[in-house]
């Protein structure tokens, strides 16, 4: 997957603070959503916010079926006010937050033993549970590849042990990650 640009990396980023303001402050998404160069491409994508180092939500699609703008605005407004594992964001907290962005590549079979830590993003399923672990969180829990199997399995509503089912359907991908730095604009 080509690396993207440092324009292109700081106009989706902004995009996506756009939605998250938005979003948190109005009760909308920002328009217009722009459809020309990146923001015209078809991409998986995950939103990820952050709070004093901290996860505050994560939101994202690996099946890519609208335009990568689009759905940089849908994840970052549903990261902000809709991901189960938070309450919603306040406008109080819109200076502290950080956001990331995870750009996937397709994702395709991988054998267990093929599995990078720290390269692969892992997607299981088995039978009507699915899950997916992005990458980074195997760097950050420190987790060894049957780890983050099994974690990714425990993510799917699966139980650890799924790990080793010969059923497991087990997909890698990679992802591009960027992220703003300490100084944000929040206006």
């Amino acid at each position: 997957m080509p690396s993207l640009s440092e324009t292109d990396r700081r106009s989706l980023l902004e995009l996506a603070r756009r939605a998250v303001l938005d979003a948190v402050r109005n009760g909308e998404l920002p328009e217009p959503i722009p459809h020309q160069g990146i923001f015209a491409e078809h991409r998986g994508v995950f939103v990820t916010l952050h709070m004093h180092g901290r996860l505050r939500g994560c939101i994202g699609v690996v099946e890519p079926e609208e335009r990568l703008g689009e759905a940089v605005v849908r994840c970052a407004a549903s990261a902000a006010l809709r991901d189960p594992r938070f309450p919603s964001l306040r406008s109080d907290e819109l200076a502290a937050l950080q956001i990331e962005l995870s750009l996937l590549s397709p994702a395709s079979p991988i054998t267990r033993e093929s599995i990078e830590i720290g390269c692969h993003g892992l997607l299981v399923t088995l039978g009507q549970h699915r899950g997916l672990l992005l990458p980074q969180v195997a760097l950050e829990h420190r987790l060894d590849a049957q780890k983050f199997l099994e974690e990714t399995c425990r993510k799917a509503g699966l139980p650890r042990e799924a790990a080793n089912d010969p059923q497991l359907q087990i997909l890698g991908f990679t992802c591009e990650v960027f992220a703003e730095d300490q100084r944000r604009i929040t206006n």
